[in-house]
């Protein structure tokens, strides 16, 4: 008998899209010119939506999308700086910036509200705490966010079921 082996399938894959000068290409080959980004750049200043900004530059929406999201410009434009009570960080009373059409911010950075909520474990709203006795040892417990809970481990419930089934 004779066998033949062969090599394994590899597509000829065509060259990446080239580079040109002032130019820069995303995942499906679009090319944004340093013009396009400086006016792309300009109108998401002034609050111009992404399809009205690909309509004037004649490109495609999902290509100004991607541009934004790569250079911070998602919100700009609309940002606005609030300076009424209670809009400084709790924790180093800096200034805070309020996006608009978004919920209050308490804390002008991730690091300030972990600091805070470490220092300050009291101010934690546990509304979904609900307390019950175990169906097998009858311990009191509590239960976070879960209200028919039956058992207070895994170990009650095991102990529980072979009772049942004995």
């Amino acid at each position: 008998m004779l066998w033949v082996f062969f090599a394994p399938y590899r597509p000829i894959l065509p060259p990446p899209v080239a580079y040109r000068e002032g130019t820069l290409a995303f995942g499906g080959g679009s090319l944004v010119t340093n013009m396009q980004r400086e006016r792309i750049t300009r109108m998401r200043g002034e609050g111009g939506s992404y399809a009205r900004i690909a309509a004037a530059l004649g490109i495609s929406e999902n290509t100004v999308k991607s541009f934004c999201r790569r250079n911070n410009l998602g919100c700009v434009g609309v940002v606005i700086a609030s300076q009424a009570e209670g809009s400084i960080c709790r924790r180093c009373q800096s200034p805070l910036t309020h996006i608009v059409g978004t919920k209050e911010k308490h804390f002008c950075s991730d690091k300030c509200r972990m600091i805070w909520w470490n220092a300050h474990p009291e101010a934690v709203n546990r509304q979904a705490l609900h307390p019950f006795t175990c169906a097998h040892c009858g311990e009191h417990c509590q239960s976070y966010s879960k209200k028919n809970r039956k058992y207070c481990s895994r170990a009650c419930y095991g102990k529980a079921r072979a009772l049942r089934h004995e």
